[in-house]
């Protein structure tokens, strides 16, 4: 018998834009480092270890986290922004409701 999944708990729009961020932050700075040869692969896999514990942090665990970090460890595939596709998955669907503003009371 299969059970249904679990549903994930909405996320806060803020909680959201900083893992965009994050994403987008650490994925600009892999594309130069990435061409320095062993030590910006040590400077890299060490970032993406970091990114990974922040992400899972802020977002709760994720599946699409896992192949992005194994992923990232591979020379010159790093060159593909994949903390911000992993981010992207993550948060999809995960915005909380909308909270509507209180009407313009004029007195």
């Amino acid at each position: 018998m299969v059970s249904a999944p679990v549903p994930r708990p909405p996320l806060s729009r803020t909680r959201i834009r900083v893992a965009w961020a994050i994403a987008l932050a650490v994925d600009a700075i892999q594309f130069p480092v990435e061409g320095t040869g062993p030590v910006g692969w040590l400077l890299g896999a060490g970032l993406d270890l970091v990114t990974m514990a922040i992400l899972w942090a802020m977002l709760g665990f994720h599946w699409a986290f896992l192949p992005s970090f194994v992923t990232e460890a591979v020379p010159y595939l790093n060159l593909a922004p994949l903390w911000t596709l992993a981010v992207a998955l993550a948060t999809r669907g995960r915005g909380g409701p909308e909270v509507p503003l209180p009407p313009n009371v004029a007195t």
